[in-house]
């Protein structure tokens, strides 16, 4: 077998737990603006629960409708882990049930990220432990054939690049991805942000809002607002 396509790393380089707890409390919406709004995956990975996500990757890449290395990247996690899965964003066969949940539970696991479906979505629903983000809920089995597939190398998962040991942070709207490199000056701009928002917040519900930036928005880009109906 071709060695591309049939990789299996066993390590993974994980940032400092300290680091990673910077992000607890954090907003999945602030930190993706301290990106540049970027580095959220696209909005058809949804959660499945209402428990929030906070861990470091473990990378899978599958082929359409078989986990086999799912499952090793299962075997290999770790506590604090997520397992985030490139599934070529297939949505015909389950890439996941109840039992693998639980596995991953056990092993302190704090939950899945998968660009295709699960299944026993049943499984999911009231876990205060344990965080499903996926594509869609499909009942059909995987396959476990003999592959292709990767663990712990890049991947693609909803529009995002992640590599092993990235930070992974979800909320009720999304995921976002963060790499050990640049996030503590990320979830230092999180946290201003949010305390910012925070006071922004109780102005407007004061009754004060300062809307002039979009005048000057407008005038910057050379509108012209017209004082008239559109059919006159």
């Amino acid at each position: 077998m071709s060695e591309f396509g049939s990789r299996i790393y066993s390590k993974v380089h994980r940032p400092e737990k300290a680091l990673v707890g910077q992000f607890r409390n954090l907003g999945v919406a602030d930190i993706s603006d301290c990106l540049n709004r970027m580095g959220c995956l696209d909005s058809s990975i949804r959660p499945l629960n209402d428990t929030s996500l906070l861990g470091t990757a473990v990378t899978v890449k599958l082929p359409a409708g078989n986990n086999l290395m799912f499952h090793v990247a299962l075997s290999l996690a770790q506590e604090g882990d997520v397992i985030v899965v490139d599934g070529e964003g297939y949505t015909e066969r389950g890439l996941s049930g109840q039992n693998m949940i639980e596995i991953a539970r056990q092993k302190g696991v704090r939950g899945f990220v998968v660009d295709g479906a699960i299944r026993d979505s049943k499984a999911a629903l009231g876990l205060a432990d344990f965080a499903i983000y996926a594509k869609a809920i499909n009942p059909n089995g995987a396959f476990k054939g003999n592959g292709p597939g990767e663990v712990n190398v890049p991947v693609s998962v909803g529009g995002v690049l992640v590599y092993p040991g990235d930070i992974i942070v979800g909320d009720e709207d999304g995921v976002v991805v963060v790499g050990p490199r640049y996030a503590a000056a990320v979830a230092q701009g999180a946290k201003e942000l949010a305390d910012k928002q925070a006071k922004n917040l109780e102005l407007i519900k004061s009754g004060v809002s300062d809307r002039s930036w979009v005048a000057k928005a407008l005038d910057d880009a050379g509108y012209e607002v017209l004082d008239q109906a559109w059919d006159e």
